[in-house]
């Protein structure tokens, strides 16, 4: 068990821990982005940010990790990963070529997905997603709809984070191709918020 020091769900530091034997690391995106560090009754359904998860995947990497079981499920997020990505390296610009704001919500400002500055380490580590839900990014049976509510999204913003991951995984297609969009309706991609994409 290793701990660090983690940007939390709402921007604050948190101490967040991973697991490393024999080269695999155990990463819980919930250690860094859970429901759990949330003081009681607080929410943030549009602004919370998946960064920390992306800090722990490195500190694992930092660590010599050359597999890392990422364990996704109990977020406080629903950001599509975004915020794990920049983490790692990726940057989401709007259109006047500024960072977005953290969270799901500010996604809907997205006009490019640069994703050269991504961790190059990530191409020679296998990760494995162990995901209990098969819920797709967006739609009826989404991220948003199905998981928003635990997470303190009102209708409204169930609606606004659903347009906001639609446009997300648009935008995403121009950076990685037409496998975004089949991507964003595969079984899992709506977990924890979407970081399943």
């Amino acid at each position: 068990r290793r701990e660090v020091r983690v940007t939390g769900p709402l921007g604050n530091e948190v101490t967040a821990a991973y697991a490393l034997k024999d080269g695999t690391a155990v990463v819980e995106m919930a250690e860094a982005s859970g429901l759990q560090l949330l003081p009681e009754g607080v929410f943030a359904p549009l602004t919370s940010t998946t960064y920390g998860s992306g800090e722990l995947i490195r500190a694992a990497l930092d660590a010599g990790a050359r597999t890392i079981v990422f364990d996704v499920g109990g977020s406080a997020t629903t950001d599509g990963g975004a915020g794990m990505l920049a983490a790692l390296g990726a940057r989401f610009l709007d259109s006047d070529g500024e960072p977005v704001a953290p969270g799901g919500g500010p996604l809907k400002d997205l006009a490019t997905a640069d994703l050269s500055g991504l961790d190059p380490r990530l191409k020679d580590v296998e990760i494995v997603l162990a995901s209990d839900v098969d819920n797709p990014l967006t739609g009826p049976k989404g991220a948003p709809a199905v998981y928003g509510p635990q997470k303190g999204a009102e209708p409204a913003d169930v609606a606004a984070l659903d347009a906001a991951l639609a446009h997300y995984a648009t935008v995403l297609e121009k950076a990685i191709g037409p496998k975004a969009a089949e991507y964003a309706q595969s079984p899992g991609a709506g977990a924890a918020g979407g970081i399943g994409y």
